[in-house]
C-alpha cells in the first residue's frame, strides 16, 4: 500500500499534545504522571500497571482545569434554540461554541438522573432532545442494528474495555452503543473540536456511558478529553477505536505500560493508518492494528459516496453560493477527490484537479477532469478543496495569490493541508458558525471553512447508510481483534478479512430490496470461488 502522506505531523497539535503533557507530569504527587514515565523496557512492561488513586487523579484534574483561559475558546455563539433545532436537522453542524462569558463545561459539576458523574460535555439538560437525534438514526442505519442483535445475543465483546476517540455525532452513537451492547464498557471522546453534537453527548451520558465533548473545544480541552478516557481511576483498557490516531499517540506516549498491554487498536482514517504504519517500520507498534480505512466498505461507500454529497452540502450551508459555472481546484483524486469532482460537476461547475499519481491524474483526465499544478489556477478560482491527507497543498504562496471571495476548505483527515498556521497572522473575522474571513492587509479577503479541519464533519448533515457501512466495519474489527487466538495478530497492522468486508456489504442490501444471485455447484468450481464467498481475490480492485 502507497500513502500520498507527507513524514511530519501536524507541527500545531503536536506543540499543543506537548504542552498538555508536560503539565499533566509536573506534580511529583500526580500517578498518573508516573505512569507516563515508567520505563518501557521488557521488564517495566511485565510489572502491573499502577493505576492512579482517585485523590492523586483530583489533584491532576484540579492543575489541569486551569490551562484554558477564557480568551483560548471560541468566540461564536449560538442560542440554546438554535442549537436543538439545527442538530436534529443537519447532523453534526449543531451546537454553540463556547463564548468567553460562558462556563466550561470542566467547571461544571455535572450529574445524570442517576448521579451518574463519569462524563464531561456542555449540557445535560439536552439527552432527552439528543435521545431523539440517536433513535432517528437508528431508524436509517439498519445494517448496523442488525449486527447490534447478533453481538449482542452472543455477547461477543463482553469483557472488552474501548477507548473511543470518534466524532461525537449520531451516527457514531449508535456505533458506541452497539458496543455496549455487545458487552463492552466504552469511553468516548471527540477527535473533532468542531463536529461534536452536544445533544448527542447528553444522551449518551445519560445512557450512562462516560463521553468527554463538547463542541467548540479549545485544543487543551481536546487533549484533556482524551487523557481523561485514556487513564482514568480502576480501568484500564484493552482495546482502541480511533479517528485520526490520537488516542492511539496519547496512550503510546504517555502510557506505553498500558499501551503494551493492550489486544489491538481499530484505525479509520489515512492519517491513523500512516502514523501505524510508521510505527510499524520503526519496530515502535507492539500491538496489532487492524487497517479499517482501506477496506472496500470504507473506502468506497464511506470516501467516495459519502464525499460525493457532503461537499456540495458543507459548502451550500455555510456560504449559499451556486456552484453553476464556478471554478474550482480540487487537490488529490483519490476517493475522495473522485467523489467531490463528481457531485460539482454535475452542478455545473468548472473543476480542476492537482495529483502527485500518474495513475490517478490520468484517471482524472479520462473523467473529463484538467489535470492542472495548483499556481496555475489558484488566482482565478472560486473555490479551493483539498482532499489529499498531505500538509500545505496549500501554501502562503498559494494562498497570497488567491483572489478575493475564494472559498477554501479541507476535505482531507488532517487539518494541515491548509496553512492555517500562516493564516493566523492576519485578520480574522467570524461571520458564520465555521466561516471565517481572513483579510490582508491590502483588503483582500479569502472565506475559510471550518478552520481548515475536515469540512463535511464540521458543516455538514451525515447519511446514516454510509456510516452504517463504516460502523459495521469497524464493530467487527473490533470483535476480530478481541477474540482472535493468541498468535494470530502480531505488533503489525492488517486489512480487515475480505470475508467480513462482504458481511457488511449483505448487512446493509435489504435496505434497497436488493436480491443476490447465487452460484451453483457448477459455476464456482468454473470460477475457483467458494459459493457463500469471498467472492474476489485480496488484489482485486472494486
Amino acid at each position: 500500500l502507497v500513502y500520498r502522506i507527507p513524514r511530519q505531523q501536524c507541527s500545531q497539535r503536536k506543540r499543543n499534545f506537548e504542552e498538555y503533557s508536560n503539565r499533566m507530569a509536573s506534580g511529583p504527587d500526580s500517578a498518573c504522571a508516573e505512569e507516563a514515565h515508567t520505563p518501557t523496557s521488557p521488564t517495566a512492561a511485565q510489572r502491573p500497571i499502577s493505576l492512579p488513586t482517585s485523590k492523586s487523579y483530583r489533584d491532576e484534574e484540579h492543575k489541569m482545569s486551569s490551562l484554558t483561559k477564557r480568551g483560548t475558546r471560541r468566540l461564536f455563539s449560538l442560542s440554546s434554540d438554535r442549537d436543538r433545532s439545527d442538530s436534529y436537522s443537519s447532523g453534526s453542524y449543531s451546537g454553540s461554541d463556547l463564548s468567553d462569558d460562558e462556563q466550561s463545561p470542566r467547571d461544571k459539576k455535572q450529574e445524570n438522573s442517576k448521579a451518574f458523574s463519569d462524563f464531561c460535555i456542555q449540557d445535560i439538560g439536552l439527552a432527552s432532545y439528543g435521545r431523539k437525534v440517536i433513535s432517528r438514526a437508528e431508524q436509517a442505519m439498519t445494517g448496523l442494528m442488525t449486527l447490534r442483535r447478533d453481538l449482542a445475543a452472543e455477547r461477543k465483546l463482553g469483557g472488552a474495555k474501548i477507548v473511543c476517540c470518534s466524532h461525537v455525532t449520531a451516527q457514531a452513537a449508535v456505533l458506541i452503543e452497539t458496543l455496549h451492547a455487545a458487552g463492552a464498557q466504552v469511553r468516548w471522546c471527540s477527535c473533532n473540536i468542531h463536529s461534536t453534537q452536544n445533544d448527542v453527548a447528553a444522551a449518551v451520558a445519560e445512557a450512562g456511558i462516560p463521553v468527554y465533548a463538547w463542541k467548540g473545544q479549545s485544543e487543551l480541552d481536546f487533549w484533556w478529553c482524551i487523557g481523561k478516557c485514556v487513564c482514568t481511576d480502576n480501568w484500564q483498557a484493552n482495546l482502541i477505536l480511533d479517528d485520526g490516531g490520537d488516542a492511539t499517540h496519547v496512550m503510546h506516549t504517555r502510557y506505553s505500560g498500558t499501551f503494551k498491554l493492550i489486544r489491538g487498536v481499530v484505525e479509520e482514517s489515512v492519517t491513523g493508518v500512516h502514523r501505524l504504519y510508521q510505527m510499524s517500520q520503526a519496530g515502535k507498534l507492539c500491538v496489532p492494528a487492524m487497517n479499517v480505512h482501506d477496506s472496500v466498505t470504507k473506502t468506497k461507500f464511506d470516501n467516495y459516496y459519502y464525499c460525493r454529497e457532503s461537499i456540495l452540502d458543507s459548502i451550500k450551508r455555510t456560504t449559499g453560493i451556486m456552484f453553476g459555472g464556478k471554478q474550482v481546484l480540487v487537490c488529490g483524486y483519490g476517493e475522495v477527490g473522485k467523489g467531490c469532482c463528481q457531485a460539482l460537476k454535475g452542478l455545473g461547475a468548472i473543476v480542476y484537479v492537482t495529483e502527485i499519481d500518474p495513475i490517478c491524474a490520468l484517471q482524472a483526465c479520462m473523467n473529463g477532469f484538467r489535470v492542472v499544478r495548483a499556481e496555475e489556477v489558484v488566482g482565478r478560482v472560486d473555490i479551493v478543496i483539498t482532499a489529499t491527507g498531505g500538509r500545505h497543498v496549500i501554501a502562503q504562496k498559494h494562498l497570497d495569490n488567491l483572489k478575493t471571495g475564494c472559498i477554501v476548505c479541507n476535505m482531507g483527515h488532517t487539518d494541515g493541508e491548509i496553512d492555517v498556521e500562516y493564516l493566523r497572522k492576519l485578520q480574522w473575522e467570524r461571520t458564520e458558525p465555521q466561516v471565517d474571513q481572513i483579510v490582508w492587509p491590502d483588503g483582500k479577503f479569502i472565506i475559510l471553512l471550518a478552520e481548515g479541519r475536515t469540512v463535511n464533519w464540521s458543516c455538514s448533515s451525515l447519511p446514516p447508510l454510509v456510516i452504517s457501512i463504516s460502523s459495521a466495519t469497524q464493530a467487527l474489527a473490533l470483535v476480530e481483534l478481541y477474540n482472535a487466538p493468541l498468535g494470530r495478530y502480531k505488533g503489525d497492522v492488517y486489512l480487515l478479512p475480505k470475508k467480513m468486508d462482504e458481511y457488511v456489504a449483505r448487512l446493509h442490501l435489504s435496505g434497497f430490496d436488493a436480491h443476490l444471485t447465487s452460484l451453483n455447484d457448477e459455476q464456482a468450481s468454473y470460477l475457483g470461488v467458494p459459493k457463500a464467498g469471498p467472492f474476489k481475490p485480496t488484489y482485486y480492485r472494486y
